[in-house]
């Protein structure tokens, strides 16, 4: 594997090739938000400090954080409950999978996390050779990328409003809560913990908390935020299995709104995947939702081919669908520069 170091210029460049654009300038003034999915992640690895300094320069509204915790109670910055398919946990820490054959954050100390080199998302074939899942991202094992902590994360993202002008906001999502629950760990709470402590603590914050479980959701509404004398905005996550199809409704999305603010819908919960262009079929899942009260913020806007629905033309076409056609609120997007692009020229016609 490549070890070159990657050197704190690339960071400066990401500055000097993107305008300061102050926060919500753009993307804010039809009240449509852009959500960096795990960062810019399609120029560097999820997550990573530099694809969230990528997201900030290009003019995001928000940054997403998934969140997990270790071994020894540290809440880290990780897509999902496994380290294989982001690091190399595998070769640096080989007989540490569990029976499942997968690497859990859970098992490994802070420490040890740290050690490891982040790399963009790979899959493992069979005779153990790494594909990378998106091969025209940032190449495979090169540079040098970490893990680092969630309260690391929102000193860096408060650090660069403070130095920028801006106020670009954190959308931490609580994964696997129940994993955790069950290896007596209350990631929930310790994720409201943290909020709290750097001042997230009210509606008008900067900050969206989302999750998927609808357990967990009246859990941190009904139980924890009152016990912390918290009151922020959450949003229900909502995958397109059958165990979702009961929000699909006017009265689904009441029983929503009593815990939440907002909904992150898959695509296509509102925009069946084999819909047509000349024949475009939206649901009425946003109509719901806005009558509920409650913002939506579907996911996922990619610009490879594959991620482009049979019923859009191109990446714009897709974008001018969801936000004016279908009227989302905002979205999640590993191409953060392009969506906030496409609404300046909508609100400069």
């Amino acid at each position: 594997m490549n070890r070159t170091p990657i050197f704190l210029p690339i960071l400066f460049s990401v500055f000097l090739i993107s305008p300061v654009i102050p926060h919500s300038a753009f993307s804010q003034a039809n009240k449509k938000i852009v959500i960096a999915h795990r960062g810019a992640s399609g120029y560097l690895p999820e997550h990573t400090l530099e694809a969230k300094a990528m997201a900030h320069a290009y003019g995001a509204d928000y940054l997403e954080q998934d969140l997990v915790m270790t071994k020894d109670d540290k809440i880290i910055v990780l897509h999902d409950p496994h380290l294989d398919r982001v690091t190399d946990v595998q070769d640096q820490f080989p007989g540490r999978q569990r029976k499942d054959g997968r690497f859990h954050a859970i098992d490994f100390t802070l420490e040890e996390i740290r050690s490891l080199f982040v790399l963009e998302r790979y899959k493992v074939s069979k005779d153990g050779k790494k594909t990378a899942m998106h091969p025209k991202r940032f190449p495979l094992g090169k540079a040098r990328f970490r893990i680092h902590t969630f309260e690391e994360e929102i000193e860096f993202i408060q650090g660069l409003n403070k130095s920028t002008g801006k106020n670009v906001g954190i959308y931490p999502e609580i994964k696997s809560p129940e994993f955790h629950l069950k290896e007596n760990k209350d990631i929930s709470k310790a994720v409201l913990q943290v909020l709290n402590k750097y001042g997230y603590t009210k509606k008008s914050d900067a900050v969206y908390l989302q999750v998927f479980g609808f357990d967990e959701l009246k859990r941190i509404h009904d139980v924890l935020m009152p016990e912390l004398k918290m009151d922020v905005r959450v949003v229900y996550l909502i995958g397109s299995g059958k165990k979702y199809e009961w929000t699909s409704s006017a009265e689904g999305m009441k029983k929503v709104a009593k815990y939440a603010d907002g909904i992150g819908p898959d695509l296509s919960m509102i925009i069946p995947k084999k819909t047509k262009r000349d024949n475009l079929r939206v649901t009425g899942f946003v109509k719901f939702a806005h009558a509920a009260g409650l913002v939506v913020h579907p996911y996922t806007f990619r610009i490879e081919e594959d991620a482009i629905p049979g019923y859009a033309k191109n990446f714009d076409d897709l974008l001018e669908i969801f936000y004016f056609e279908a009227e989302i609120d905002g979205s999640f997007t590993d191409y953060p520069d392009l969506v906030v692009e496409f609404l300046r020229r909508k609100n400069n016609k």
